[in-house]
Order: C-alpha cells, then sequence, then structure tokens
C-alpha cells in the first residue's frame, strides 16, 4: 500500500473516532433543559456556546492526542495548537449551535485535516440522525446505520429551477445581502437555517447551492472537502479560494457555480 493511502486509511480511522467521540460528548446535552448556554458576544448580540459544544472539542482533541500528537489542531472553542507533522486538523464541534439550543437536529459536528489550505479530509457528522458523511482522497460517501452510499452532487441544470440554502435570511453585511437576494430572486426556492447540513444536502444531490457570508475556517472546511469530493465546487464569492472562510458559495456543478457567481458580482 502506497504512504498516501496508507494516510487517508489512517486519517479516515481517526476522524470516526473522532466524530464518535464528540457525539458520545453531545448527547448527554441535546434536547434537555439544561447544556450550560453562555453567550460568546458582548453585550447587545448572542454567539451561544454550550457545555455540549466544550466537551465535544476535549474528546475529539483527546483523541488526537492519543492517536496523532504530533498533529496541529485548530478548533472553534479552544483555538489553536501547533504540531510537528505538516497535519491541522480542524475542529468545530457543533456547527449550529443555535439550533442545537432549539432542539432541531441540523447541527453537526465538523472534523477536517488539512497540509496548510485546502483540506485533504473533511467530515459532517450528525449524531443524532446517525449520519456521517465524508470526502476527500478520491471518496465520498454518507454512512447511516451501518451502510455506506457513495455522495453525488446534481446535475447541472438552470437556477429557475435551483434550490438554494442559508443559514440566515440576513446574509453579512448590506451589500451582501443584496448580492445574494439577486441569486435568491433567481432560483426556484430558497430554504433557511440549516447551518453545515445544508452543505451535506448538496453532497447528497438534493440542493444546488449554499451561499453564506462571515464564516471561519473552522466552518467550511469540513463541509468544503465533503462537497469538492462528491462532485461539487466550492469557492469564494470571487470564485477563489474559500479555506479560511468569509464570502463562501458551494455548487453542485461548474455550471450553476458560474452562473451564480455572476449574480453575486452583478
Amino acid at each position: 500500500m502506497e504512504q498516501q493511502d496508507v494516510l487517508a486509511k489512517e486519517i479516515r480511522q481517526v476522524a470516526d473516532l473522532m466524530a464518535d467521540a464528540a457525539w458520545a460528548a453531545i448527547s448527554p446535552y441535546f434536547r434537555q433543559s439544561d447544556f450550560g448556554l453562555a453567550n460568546k458576544a458582548g453585550e447587545g448580540a448572542f454567539d451561544p456556546v454550550t457545555d455540549a459544544d466544550k466537551a465535544a472539542e476535549r474528546a475529539m482533541r483527546a483523541v488526537l492526542a492519543d492517536l496523532r500528537p504530533e498533529d496541529g489542531i485548530l478548533g472553534e472553542e479552544e483555538g489553536r495548537k501547533d504540531g510537528s507533522s505538516g497535519l491541522t486538523w480542524v475542529l468545530d464541534p457543533i456547527d449550529g449551535t443555535r439550533a442545537f439550543i432549539a432542539g432541531a437536529p441540523s447541527w453537526g459536528t465538523l472534523i477536517a485535516v488539512n497540509r496548510g489550505e485546502a483540506p485533504l479530509f473533511g467530515m459532517i457528522d450528525q449524531g443524532y440522525l446517525g449520519e456521517r458523511f465524508s470526502g476527500g482522497f478520491g471518496r465520498a460517501e454518507l454512512v447511516r446505520n451501518g451502510f455506506a452510499t457513495p455522495l453525488s452532487t446534481h446535475a447541472a441544470r438552470t437556477l429557475d429551477q435551483a434550490i438554494l440554502m442559508t443559514t440566515f435570511p440576513e446574509v453579512g453585511t448590506q451589500d451582501e445581502r443584496l448580492a445574494f437576494e439577486r441569486v435568491r430572486d433567481a432560483t426556484r426556492l430558497t430554504r433557511y437555517g440549516l447551518d453545515c447540513y445544508g452543505y451535506a444536502l448538496v453532497a447528497l444531490g438534493q440542493v444546488d447551492l449554499v451561499i453564506e457570508a462571515g464564516l471561519q475556517s473552522y466552518d467550511i472546511q469540513g463541509p468544503m472537502a465533503v462537497v469538492e469530493a462528491a462532485g461539487g465546487v466550492v469557492t469564494n464569492w470571487q470564485g477563489g479560494p474559500a479555506h479560511e472562510g468569509g464570502q463562501v458559495i458551494a455548487a453542485a456543478n461548474a455550471e450553476i457555480h458560474a452562473e451564480a457567481l455572476a449574480l453575486l458580482n452583478g
């Protein structure tokens, strides 16, 4: 087995163990009355974090400390840990904490690994639904109930037939919102509020576009790897790299990506 294949196998195995550990930490809190809610934002804003977020990131870091201690880590809750291997794991223990505290199963645990730029591998894990989307090293799949199904994005269709998703109706700044609305007004259907699960639906071939702004690297690297491995396109709104976050468009194929990009920059 070639060295790249060995690495790919190990990365997948470690990511699975991390996702298992995260769900074990999260499950006692989901749909419970007390999950240790706190607000990370200043007065007049709301950026929630729960004990479940913190416990899940600790659990994933513990797996890495045991199995890949030489790797770096960038996590939403505990920040950066430098490594010596050249690989960095990018972690969002609960992407969609607002959904989590509302009891809606559209949040997910995001895991990615990179060599300093775009992710080599990524995962969107929804433990409550038992759905694990992964992509990288030439493979994209959904594992559910122990069965793996290949992921493939939707074939090209025009915007007037397309389904668009974003997390918040008020996308970014006023200018960003107006740009988003140009695409929204050209599509058949727009849905809001699914956080990372929207990207999973792109990879699954159900949704054509996700357009967002104001993302962090830990918000996008896991979903980006999954969508791209399934045949989709993920860039910023100018068509450049999206792995650092900011303005992001995830598209099912190059044709609808180009059509939406033209409207975003119109």
